[in-house]
């Protein structure tokens, strides 16, 4: 497996963190609310989050999600909303906090998905698959503009299959493999 785009500078055995001040929500997603309350009624066991950057890895890994949680295995996994799970105690968080198996599909190293969740959930345990090392691509590209759509679907095609493969016959994290 390919290495990812991203090195790691810090010392690993020390954490350091950053401190995060967000307003509480004023308003209130029915849509997202019904979505969590319906899968959390139907006990699906898996919760999908995904990195939602704005380079190419991240629009990937956001496609590989949509993929895995809407057409391959949607009757094991939801597809959380992050920005909902990140800033609201409500429905999207319950169904990560409450889930058999949290799986954060990164779209680099820096991992923002899991680290995010970690931060508003304690010890959650989230099994990080780095999706940029499951594709084939040229890894000095950054945007999104610097490939076309039929190119990143082909990328997210290309990962999807074996990241559902690695769901389907693992539950460990491949990051420690990573920078």
């Amino acid at each position: 497996m390919k290495e990812s785009c991203c090195s790691n500078t810090a010392d690993s055995t020390e954490k350091s963190y950053e401190v995060v001040k967000i307003e509480k929500a004023k308003s209130f997603c029915s849509g997202c609310e019904d979505f969590a309350e319906g899968q959390l009624k139907n006990k699906i066991p898996y919760s999908i989050l995904s990195c939602e950057g704005a380079c190419l890895r991240g629009e990937v890994s956001r496609l590989v999600a949509n993929n895995i949680c809407f057409n391959e295995i949607p009757e094991k996994t939801s597809r959380i909303c992050l920005g909902g799970a990140f800033t609201k105690n409500t429905g999207q968080r319950n169904l990560v906090r409450n889930a058999e198996r949290v799986i954060a599909l990164e779209g680099c190293s820096i991992q923002c998905a899991s680290r995010m969740m970690k931060g508003v959930i304690d010890d959650l345990e989230t099994e990080v698959i780095l999706v940029d090392k499951y594709y084939d691509f040229d890894t000095n590209l950054f945007a999104i503009n610097e490939v076309s759509e039929q190119e990143m679907k082909q990328y997210a095609k290309q990962a999807t299959e074996k990241i559902i493969e690695k769901i389907n016959t693992e539950s460990k994290s491949d990051s420690g493999t990573c920078c």
